[in-house]
């Protein structure tokens, strides 16, 4: 389950660049086996970027609800299990040519992945501790 994450905590990761942050949100998913989206009356909220129309995802409940304000007001987080990501969002994802925003900050950055990079950027990291588990 999710552990909780104290402002102090949200603050310092909140300063990471892009390449922190994704990294911070692979390992997070994968300790806590959820992925949090926000989602309206319409379904998912998307960001378009110039080249591609993305999903942000984030690594749990604090930095999501974060952005729920002006323009997101309406605004719901949603956890994902990382199976139900794996066996339907991925595909589903691929299959409307989605790409994903990794844990965005507040400007709205984050790095992209295509679906099919972010399942094996995931799935590496649950053989990895999977691997440290055994030890």
């Amino acid at each position: 389950m999710a552990q909780a994450i104290d402002n102090q905590q949200i603050e310092s990761i909140l300063k990471y660049d892009d390449e922190q942050r994704a990294k911070y949100f692979v390992k997070e998913a994968v300790a806590n086996q959820q992925i949090w989206i926000l989602k309206d009356e319409h379904g998912c909220v998307m960001l378009t970027t110039e080249d591609e129309d993305c999903i942000p995802v984030w690594p749990n409940e604090a930095f999501a609800a974060a952005w729920i304000s002006q323009e997101w007001q309406d605004c719901q987080t949603e956890a994902i299990s990382l199976n139900k990501w794996f066996s339907r969002w991925s595909h589903g994802l691929a299959d409307d040519e989605l790409a994903i925003v990794v844990f965005p900050n507040q400007d709205e950055q984050g790095l992209v992945f295509y679906p099919d990079e972010l399942e094996d950027a995931l799935k590496t990291q649950q053989k990895k501790q999977a691997q440290q588990g055994t030890k």
